[in-house]
């Protein structure tokens, strides 16, 4: 099973790079904009724990708060197909 809290279902490992990548872009952003975890997580609307979860790629966080925190910074997100087309296994 995934690493991660409130998971109950295995995650392949795209997915969970995919999890980590946000994350890490989500930190860049703060940094760069100069503010801490506490400032971020006050205009989320969210505890500070939630950010650090984020950051660190945590699979168990709501996507809401995710894609909430990237588009605080100006990140979008967009889905594609995978390139066989085919789910992962």
């Amino acid at each position: 099973m995934a690493q991660g809290k409130r998971i109950s279902v295995d995650i392949g490992s795209t997915a969970l790079q995919a999890i980590k990548d946000m994350g890490a872009a989500a930190k860049l952003a703060r940094t760069q904009a100069g503010e801490g975890q506490a400032a971020a997580a006050a205009r989320l609307g969210v505890h500070v724990q939630t950010i650090a979860r984020i950051e660190s790629g945590e699979p168990g966080v709501a996507i809401g708060h995710v894609l909430g925190l990237l588009a605080q910074y100006g990140i979008t997100t967009r889905l594609q197909p995978s390139e066989d087309g085919q789910p992962e296994s």
